[in-house]
């Protein structure tokens, strides 16, 4: 497809200020923000872009092609839509949006269990293609339900989520309300009012809901009410016992999510999983833990080959897909770059985010000559 972009604006952070300007203070702090001190929210990114890629300038180079075959399907490039929780208090309709931005360019979107938008409506926007990760309920008949559900909707890929064993300590988040249960301040509100258009457009979507999940809820519960029932439905903590029926019972390809440790990569290759997405949740859950390019340069030493290795998690523009390929990774995936691109321009933020992405590193590709993305080297 042809890539188009608004060349206002050309780079990821033009659109973080952007979203920052168009979207409530509380959506832009639950997108942008990790957890206690945010030390490892940006350590993320800081340490990803240590890594100095290798030019290969005198080599007989023909061409350079992004794309990359994963779980026998051949995508347009090496990277897709990380799963993100509430995506349409950030911007109304965003996994729609985004969902649909990901069929166009054929790359992958993973659908998170407690986002906006349910199994169903966004295979019918994917024909069927869109990955979906799974919160562990702590309810096993809730599970199977979910899981029939996403093999009913032909979702190719499970995604185990294992590194929310409890909710992370988001100060941004308490002062805004936005922690279980949530509540609705004067202050919120206020900002509100001053981000008209988000507003209207929240009135004409309807206001976010877990559409994957509101089937299972009793009708008509408060805000209040349905923060407590999310709380007590789920149980992030995953272990062998709980992984072996989510493998016994998905026939398609699975993969453990939150992965950032050698113990953990080597009991999904034990469990007979199909990959590993290294992550550590966006920095949002564990601050005092390493940044996810460091355990990812370690795993994939010792383990590509075995099980598909890819990674999330500070990852934000087209030299950072680069440099994570070239430090071990298969494939890898994207969460806030997306958001903010839909939160800054709306129905055309998905396409504009993919575009330049594509654009920037398919001219790094070519800068330094490398053929294919399993080429990239480090310094």
């Amino acid at each position: 497809m042809k890539l188009e972009y608004n060349t206002k604006y050309p780079a990821i952070d033009d659109l973080r200020e952007k979203a920052m300007k168009r979207i409530p203070r509380f959506a832009f702090e639950y997108l942008d923000g990790g957890c206690n001190e945010e030390v490892n929210l940006h350590k993320n990114t800081s340490e990803i872009r240590e890594v100095e890629l290798k030019p290969y300038y005198l080599s007989k180079h023909v061409a350079s092609d992004m794309k990359t075959e994963l779980f026998g399907h051949v995508y347009d490039a090496p990277f897709g839509v990380a799963p993100v929780g509430l995506q349409g208090l950030m911007w109304p309709n965003s996994p729609e949006i985004l969902a649909k931005a990901a069929f166009e360019h054929n790359i992958p979107f993973i659908l998170s269990t407690v986002t906006t938008s349910s199994i169903e409506r966004i295979s019918e926007i994917t024909e069927g293609r869109a990955w979906f990760q799974l919160y562990h309920p702590a309810d096993n008949k809730l599970r199977d339900d979910i899981i029939k559900r996403a093999e009913a909707a032909h979702c190719p890929v499970l995604v185990a989520l294992c590194d929310v064993p409890t909710f992370g300590y988001r100060p941004r988040d308490i002062r805004n309300g936005l922690a279980m249960p949530p509540k609705m301040s004067l202050r919120n509100i206020m900002q509100i009012i001053g981000r008209p258009n988000w507003a209207l457009n929240t009135l004409i979507h309807g206001k976010p809901r877990f559409e994957t999940m509101m089937r299972y809820f009793p009708k008509n519960m408060d805000i209040k009410q349905l923060g407590k029932t999310i709380n007590e439905t789920f149980s992030g903590r995953l272990n062998e016992e709980k992984l072996k029926p989510l493998r016994d019972m998905w026939k398609g390809k699975m993969v453990l999510k939150g992965v950032a440790s050698e113990e953990d990569t080597e009991m999904a290759i034990r469990l007979g999983l199909d990959g590993i997405i290294v992550s550590n949740h966006g920095g949002r859950q564990l601050d005092a833990g390493q940044s996810t390019i460091k355990p990812l340069a370690s795993i994939a030493q010792k383990y590509k080959g075995q099980i598909k290795i890819m990674m999330d998690s500070g990852i934000r523009t087209g030299p950072d897909i680069a440099r994570t390929l070239a430090s071990g990774a298969e494939f890898t995936f994207l969460g806030r770059s997306f958001m903010y691109g839909v939160a800054a321009l709306g129905n055309e933020g998905g396409n504009h985010t993919m575009s330049i992405l594509k654009v920037q590193l398919q001219q790094i590709m070519e800068q330094i000559c490398c053929e294919h993305v399993t080429d990239f080297r480090v310094t």
